[in-house]
């Protein structure tokens, strides 16, 4: 294996790494800063009150998107499986 094939590889696996994992880090902080200007306002120092919207919205992200997530998976895994086959 060259250090182009390797470096092709590295650059897929970090691609698919920010289309699957990037839409749930994204959510999740919009959603915090979104929680955290509504409590530093309101002087609302709950903890639990940023953790039960965060996770709700996490989840409805997954369950939106987690099509897409598994296909990039997927479609990934196969690339590396047909990569590997070719050595």
């Amino acid at each position: 294996m060259s250090t182009q094939n390797v470096l092709d590889v590295l650059q897929d696996a970090f691609l698919v790494l920010i289309r699957v994992g990037g839409p749930v880090l994204i959510i999740a902080l919009v959603v915090g800063l979104v929680i955290s200007i509504f409590q530093a306002t309101t002087q609302i120092q709950e903890q639990t009150l940023s953790f039960v919207p965060k996770l709700f919205s996490i989840l409805l992200t997954l369950v939106l998107l987690g099509n897409f997530m598994l296909n990039s998976l997927i479609s990934f895994t196969e690339r590396m499986f047909s990569i590997i086959a070719g050595f």
